[in-house]
């Protein structure tokens, strides 16, 4: 028994200082922080400015509340490397993994909200109706958007959201949360509840989600 209890005692020991490792590893040194910070400033501020609260009809903010809080480091690694196809976004792999990675916890420092990504990611799959996610998206969201979802490209006051470099970065759980309540100090406002821009019941939000899956596939 004794045996026993040393070996579980040990077990639990190497449990709790691989979590410190692990915690450890997770957050930025100060080096990393001022890299990233240095490296957005060199690359990313012509476009989404030096403190990276966006451009309007240039570049969207990347230190709002909402997008830190829903989006997963993945989804911003991957979209600073790869860029946005058909859009004023460049691909900046050049940067490699470590400047890329420098870049978004420089990002993750201007978080005022608990980080929900892997929960948002979790969410299941859209089911609805494309028909009908066409006409709600017609009616409320070409209008920043552009009707074939190309953004600022269609001289839209919003980003791409129907091209296949954003939607196959993301989650229908992404999608669904911005919608459902959009990004504070930004024109995309709410669009769910008595307080949004338009009352959107759940299922018309799954069907936009499915409307706009269908487009890129297009």
């Amino acid at each position: 028994m004794k045996t026993k209890t040393r070996i579980s005692f040990g077990l639990a020991v190497l449990s709790v200082i691989g979590l410190s490792f692990s915690a450890h590893a997770a957050s930025p040194t100060k080096a990393e922080l001022k890299n990233g910070k240095a490296q957005f400033v060199e690359n990313c501020a012509v476009c989404h400015q030096e403190d990276a609260i966006g451009k309007a009809g240039v570049a969207p903010s990347l230190t709002n509340p909402e997008l830190l809080s829903i989006a997963s480091d993945k989804f911003f690694m991957s979209t600073i490397r790869d860029g946005r196809e058909d859009t004023g976004m460049p691909p900046f792999a050049h940067l490699g993994r470590k400047g890329v990675r420098d870049i978004v916890s420089f990002l993750r420092s201007k978080a005022t909200l608990p980080n929900r990504s892997a929960e948002i990611d979790a969410q299941p799959d859209a089911h609805g109706d494309p028909r009908l996610g066409q006409q709600s998206y017609t009616y409320i969201c070409s209008t920043c958007h552009g009707s074939d979802g190309n953004g600022y490209e269609s001289e839209g006051a919003g980003t791409a959201i129907g091209l296949p470099g954003f939607l196959d970065k993301v989650s229908d759980g992404f999608i669904r949360e911005t919608i459902k309540i959009g990004r504070s100090n930004t024109r995309m406002l709410s669009f769910q509840g008595p307080a949004g821009l338009a009352n959107l019941t759940d299922q018309e939000v799954e069907d936009i989600i499915v409307y706009l899956r269908q487009q890129a596939k297009k």
